[in-house]
């Protein structure tokens, strides 16, 4: 997991209509092992992670901070996640996310999303929050644009075009 700058508020658990995004626990480990090695969702991310990059992610993922697990608020399971990083793109503040496929088209992405967005500004005083995504990746590009961000920069990563938004 990357380095994250200490946040004025961490441990934090925030709470939508539907979901809680809160510190991962040992019990999420599986979900979040699905996230890292699902071709679906990892389309767009590179690929599924190799299984020693797994194997040493799940050793260190429980707790780090910025890295919340998505759990739907009814029956508390995990859909997903959401990674918030102070400084991670030439010192802004970037928000990344992931869904577990079958949690695709609930809304939950955007909820989870939202909740982040309001929360970094009063951990990360000051915070300008992007959120980066493949060119090719309509569904991620709609959930950001639907949530008021703005395309700042275009460029090529890992061979594959970006865009880089800018919320809040």
């Amino acid at each position: 997991m990357p380095a994250v700058t200490a946040f004025a508020q961490w441990p934090v658990s925030l709470a939508t209509k539907r979901l809680v995004l809160r510190p991962v626990e040992p019990e999420d480990v599986p979900a979040h092992a699905r996230l890292w090695t699902d071709a679906e969702v990892r389309r767009h991310l590179g690929g599924p992670v190799p299984a020693e990059v797994v194997r040493v992610r799940a050793e260190r993922c429980v707790g780090v901070p910025g890295l919340l697990s998505v759990v739907r608020g009814e029956d508390a399971v995990v859909v997903g996640s959401v990674m918030v990083e102070p400084g991670a793109r030439s010192g802004r503040t970037e928000i990344s996310y992931q869904l577990l496929p079958e949690h695709w088209g609930s809304g939950y992405a955007r909820e989870a999303v939202a909740a982040a967005v309001e929360w970094v500004p009063l951990s990360v005083p000051g915070a300008d929050i992007v959120a980066v995504t493949q060119e090719a990746n309509l569904r991620s590009r709609r959930l950001l644009e639907a949530l008021g961000a703005t395309c700042v920069e275009r460029f090529v990563e890992w061979g594959q075009p970006q865009v880089m938004y800018r919320l809040g």
